[in-house]
């Protein structure tokens, strides 16, 4: 055999998709099924499935919201990082918290350790979030808040940092996290069992749907499955099946599904296979319409729109050539305008070293800036509709998902197929997979396992000092030393109380945060009521 013949084998072999999927030839009417079929499910924008988009004009109306993720260090360092992307033509603020405060522990707990302001800014107290948002105008500002355990606290926060601006929580609008099943399937920030996490996050969207009217109050994601290691399919079929759980615990607390599904929003992955990523998110939008309407009962369209934000794939970063990241961010920023996002994040070149210099953001932003005014891509609604290979990889992704939530249906559940390990082993074979095929070099990484150079170490990256963790716990125990301790203490008790009964929390935790009570003080209150989760490893 010729080398050239050779050559030609190895590459037939490799028409799979990112995602392992089988990729034919080509593509033609009857990769579709029946034409009425395919043309009931496709719709129109603005209309039931959704397949098109959930507004009927999308971004000749108005842009995706250009949400740039940030924070670290100090809240002094963040805020000022925020301002900056503001004034560079950011349109909405994405926090990151470090990872104590991802899991309810205080700056000065053993357990922070080295961790304090290293992948997202600490914040112990409501004296932090009132520096974090100094001379942002909440009123006119949406932010997104990454915090999923401990949730309930910083959403507290940032109410009442509203009320010290003289901004009602009516008026505060933004997204929080809060999807506490994808910490158990795939990041691993949980601090509760399923079952309390679940009554906190029902309890959330009890208090905002008066309180809080315009917040999104979860932010269902399958962007840390598909980090994780999952094919497309399962990112939508395992993220549409936590939303499932969501909305069943919600119905059984009592509330009626029209009145907090408008405010579900959902999170997800953009990999670098364009044209698989564009039918992904035009199924997962399609497979919730039909989810809500047939399974629920939802009335209100609003219930039905599976509206999401966008992050590019943090995973694809390599350290190795790390400018060809920019042109992987750029590919996977023009996978989510096609395929319909809400609001986008562009991670930076240099993410697989350290948190992103101030250029890197910038030329970040930029991506979005050029894709939107310079493109073209943005000019029509849904410009991909039609195409034989999107529709059908649409309708693959659709068929595959539904699939495995029917699986999970079968198991009894999220939480009962977490508990079995069935989400976990599902993902674990699929990134085991998608390894081993760049080890064996039968998917190419350009500059890792082909096209490599040698180079010298980047200059430049961002490291945090030593001393942001001394000066963080400085600032805490000086806040403990001034603040009113008898109020806190009955705040505190009030607290418990409430999760020994059945009272929302939300007004408990509000009332905590006022008394300038820690993220520590008051997680470990609700530790001594429901525990702390430990995983069950599954082999």
């Amino acid at each position: 055999m010729s080398e050239k013949t050779k050559q030609s084998k190895m590459r037939s072999e490799a028409f799979v998709t990112a995602s392992n999927a089988p990729v034919e030839s080509l593509y033609d009417e009857n990769s579709l099924g029946s034409l009425e079929t395919f043309l009931s499910e496709l719709g129109e924008p603005g209309n039931y499935p959704f397949t098109r988009g959930v507004h009927p004009s999308m971004y000749r109306s108005q842009f995706w919201t250009m949400r740039q993720y940030a924070g670290f260090a100090t809240a002094e360092e963040s805020n000022a990082r925020y301002k900056y992307l503001l004034e560079q033509g950011q349109t909405g603020l994405s926090v990151a918290f470090d990872l104590p405060t991802q899991i309810g522990y205080d700056s000065d707990s053993d357990q922070a350790a080295g961790e304090v302001g290293k992948v997202g800014v600490a914040i112990d107290t409501l004296a932090d979030m009132e520096i974090l948002l100094q001379g942002i105008p909440l009123d006119k500002i949406s932010t997104s808040m990454t915090i999923n355990a401990s949730a309930s606290v910083l959403l507290a926060m940032y109410i009442a940092v509203g009320e010290k601006q003289g901004v009602s929580a009516e008026k505060l609008r933004g997204t929080i996290q809060n999807d506490i099943l994808k910490e158990y399937i795939a990041r691993g920030t949980y601090i509760f069992p399923p079952r309390p996490s679940m009554r906190i996050i029902t309890d959330i969207f009890a208090y905002c749907k008066t309180d809080v009217p315009q917040w999104n109050t979860i932010s269902i994601s399958g962007y840390h499955i598909r980090e994780a290691g999952s094919t497309a399919a399962e990112e939508v079929g395992f993220t549409l099946a936590n939303g499932i759980a969501y909305v069943q615990a919600a119905i059984d607390a009592g509330l009626d599904v029209d009145d907090f599904a408008p405010r579900l929003s959902f999170f997800f992955n953009a990999f670098t296979d364009l044209l698989e990523e564009v039918g992904k998110f035009r199924a997962a939008r399609r497979l919730w319409a039909k989810i809500m309407r047939e399974r629920f009962g939802a009335k209100n369209p609003k219930s039905l729109m599976l509206r999401f934000h966008t992050q590019t794939a943090g995973s694809t970063l390599t350290a190795q050539q790390a400018d060809n990241n920019i042109v992987r961010v750029t590919i996977q920023a023009l996978a989510a305008v096609l395929g319909g996002t809400q609001s986008l994040h562009t991670n930076s070149r240099d993410e697989a070293l350290a948190l992103p210099s101030e250029e890197s953001a910038r030329i970040a932003l930029r991506t979005q800036q050029i894709i939107a005014h310079e493109s073209g891509v943005a000019e029509t609604v849904d410009p991909l509709a039609g195409s034989y290979y999107v529709e059908a990889t649409t309708q693959r992704i659709e068929l595959e998902a539904a699939s495995l939530i029917q699986k999970i249906d079968d198991l009894g559940g999220v939480v009962p197929a977490i508990e079995q390990g069935f989400i976990q082993a599902s993902i674990q074979r699929s990134a085991y997979t998608y390894q081993k095929d760049i080890e064996n070099q039968n998917r190419i990484i350009v500059g890792v396992n082909k096209f490599a150079i040698t180079e010298p170490p980047p200059k430049g990256l961002m490291r945090i000092s030593k001393s942001v963790e001394e000066n963080q716990i400085r600032k805490l125990h000086q806040v403990r030393a001034q603040r009113d301790s008898v109020r806190l203490a009955a705040a505190l008790t009030e607290l418990k109380t409430a999760a020994e009964a059945d009272a929302n929390l939300m007004p408990f935790i509000l009332e905590a945060v006022r008394a300038y009570g820690s993220v520590g003080e008051i997680c470990n209150t609700l530790r001594s009521v429901f525990g702390e989760y430990k995983e069950n490893v599954v082999l």
